[in-house]
């Protein structure tokens, strides 16, 4: 739209209805500055612009008058739209939003704690973990009085934080059944290599050669056979003494008696649970050797072998909170995968090797293991 020059006539304006209240304002002032230019000009001369110079001016003004009207409806129709969106939404549909993405929120906090719980012990670097912890902490905090946005960038967070963990739980796992795979390749290699290194008879029906002196891989126990006890008849319930209803057999071995392995209820079950990630780990179930030992073999082990044995009365074993597993070194030995394994992923369970019995320790047992719960 032009400004009116002179001897110009006024277009008719359009209805107010149909333009925003910014927009008048605008083209009046452009139009009171227009009329004062041309009355300046009239009186220094005004005609002395060209009719060139005239032409451009009045385009330039003509285009800064079209985008005043055209924010002006920008403006409008913004508004508009917020107040419609507001209208359709209203305070319970907001309510509603903010429902749901705090479901959402707490549903990643519930999984993203199980997967904090069950990691412990099983990744490399815990920094992972604390990162996560960290999360999880700062969520919790948020979590009442932020907004929909908020908390759906919360469950975003705590989804991140969550993966990275369970990515490093990955690795380790990876790492840990490759060390048992190395392990078990090395102890396959060692049995072939004292297989052919035995002397064989010379004719048939002659008596075997001595084995080889090498037994780096034989059992490291070299006393009286022992063996698992059964629940203790008419127990009262004291070490060596526990009755059948204290105690449970765990499910997948015997001792070569056809004994259960029976323990304590609460520790059988744990167990189990240790069994079966330690399968999965390293592909085969853990061998036991003595797990649960009445007072009668704990009188008889003390007397057989000395203080190497505990006091009659004082032994884990006696409570059904131990277990042996074979003196094998090379199968569960202090640089095996399956020590390493049962070390480091033992306590998730509740089963440690307690310090006395590690290397180092006031009596070195690479067999034996506790259960603390």
């Amino acid at each position: 739209m032009r400004p009116p020059g002179p001897g110009s006539v006024t277009a008719a304006a359009p209805p107010a209805a149909s333009r925003p209240p910014e927009a008048d304002i605008r083209r009046a002032a452009v139009t009171v500055v227009t009329v004062a230019s041309l009355a300046l000009g009239v009186t220094a001369g005004g005609w002395a612009w060209t009719v060139d110079r005239r032409a451009e001016d009045e385009a330039l003004r003509a285009a800064a008058d079209e985008r005043v009207a055209a924010a002006a409806l920008a403006v409008d129709a913004d508004r508009s739209a917020a107040a419609v969106g507001a209208a359709v939404l209203g305070t319970a549909g907001a309510a509603s939003v903010r429902t749901g993405s705090r479901a959402a929120l707490d549903a990643a906090v519930a999984q993203a704690g199980g997967t904090l719980a069950s990691s412990a012990v099983r990744v490399d670097d815990d920094a992972v973990r604390q990162a996560l912890a960290a999360v999880l902490g700062a969520a919790e905090q948020e979590a009442a009085t932020a907004s929909a946005v908020r908390l759906r960038a919360l469950a975003a967070e705590v989804a991140g934080a969550e993966r990275a963990v369970v990515d490093a739980v990955a690795a380790h796992d990876a790492a840990q059944a490759a060390q048992a795979a190395q392990a078990a390749e090395r102890a396959a290699a060692e049995r072939a290599a004292a297989a052919a290194s035995r002397p064989r008879a010379t004719s048939p029906g002659a008596p075997a050669a001595p084995a080889p002196a090498d037994r780096s891989c034989a059992t490291t126990y070299s006393g009286p056979a022992f063996y698992t006890s059964p629940p203790t008849d008419g127990g009262d319930g004291s070490n060596g003494r526990l009755p059948a209803s204290a105690l449970t057999a765990v499910s997948w071995t015997r001792d070569s008696r056809g004994t259960p392995f029976y323990l304590r209820s609460d520790a059988a079950a744990a167990l189990e649970r240790l069994n079966a990630a330690f399968r999965a780990a390293l592909g085969h179930d853990l061998a036991l050797d003595l797990t649960y030992r009445d007072l009668d073999t704990q009188v008889a082990m003390r007397a057989a072998l000395g203080s190497v044995a505990a006091v009659p009365g004082t032994s884990s074993h006696g409570t059904g909170l131990a277990i042996d597993v074979p003196e094998l070194p090379c199968t569960y030995g202090w640089d095996t995968a399956a020590r390493a394994w049962l070390v480091a992923n033992g306590p998730a369970y509740g089963w440690v090797s307690p310090a006395w019995a590690r290397q180092g320790g006031s009596n070195p047992e690479y067999w034996h293991y506790e259960y603390r719960g």
